[in-house]
């Protein structure tokens, strides 16, 4: 699946913050219970900071104790790709927006829902938008 959104790196970077261009776009990742939505446990829905694409629901946010924001599921699978990641010696699976592009972090077989995944993600790579 090709990205709906491609711009050049220098829109990206006067569009975010120096950590989501690291993230986002540089594949970085947040230090681990730095991130602003950690705690954020109010209704709402998770967008990518990058586009606005809905990604999750808080109602399958969960405390994993990782470090990060942690997710069961996405809101829609189609609004994320999923790609084998072998670096730092690591067997991953990363996760991206489909729409942008943008990394967002990595997917274990270890959570607690019925899909049995956790949804690691960087709170930098996310915008929180409270249900009304």
């Amino acid at each position: 699946m090709t990205p709906k959104i491609q711009k050049p790196a220098h829109e990206w970077k006067s569009e975010l913050t120096p950590e989501q261009y690291h993230v986002l776009r540089e594949h970085g990742t947040e230090r681990p219970g730095t991130g602003q939505l950690l705690n954020e446990h109010r209704d709402g829905s998770f967008t990518c900071a990058g586009c606005g694409t809905e990604l999750f629901e808080s109602g399958t946010k969960f405390e994993s104790g990782s470090g990060w924001p942690s997710f069961t599921d996405p809101a829609n699978a189609e609004h994320v790709r999923l790609i084998e990641d072998n670096t730092l010696g690591m067997r991953r699976t990363e996760v991206r927006c489909a729409n942008c592009d943008g990394h967002l972090g990595h997917v274990f077989p270890d959570g607690p829902g019925a899909s049995g995944e956790r949804y690691c993600i960087n709170s930098c790579a996310l915008e929180f938008n409270p249900k009304d």
